[in-house]
């Protein structure tokens, strides 16, 4: 199976009530403009590691992956990403989740 693309959601003066989408064991892959988007994770009874993959090489050594720990019954708001250091070749953010059990993820932009 392939890694899902997450549509990116615009926070607005009108506001916004955010579309989560389940945690799947194939990641997901959102657009990323590096500047004001960030990802909202939720969990519900079972703690997982979320990482975030860092393609990016500095003097020939990979930039380590960035991986924070989802609790149980947490809600974590993380982000922006610069574009240099997490997107990948198709410009994306790839996310991989150590446990699918529960969890949601949305990803969110400030403005239009």
């Amino acid at each position: 199976m392939a890694r899902t693309q997450i549509t990116v959601q615009s926070i607005t003066r009108s506001g916004l009530q955010p579309t989560n989408t389940a945690l799947i064991a194939d990641g997901h892959k959102f657009l990323n403009d590096g500047k004001l988007t960030f990802i909202q994770v939720e969990n519900g009874a079972t703690a997982f590691t979320l990482t975030i993959q860092t393609p990016k090489t500095v003097d020939g050594l990979a930039v380590a992956e960035r991986t924070i720990s989802i609790g149980t019954n947490e809600e974590h708001l993380i982000g922006p990403f610069p574009a240099d250091t997490y997107n990948q070749a198709d410009g994306m953010v790839y996310l991989d989740y150590s446990d699918v059990t529960d969890g949601t993820v949305s990803v969110l932009k400030l403005g239009t």
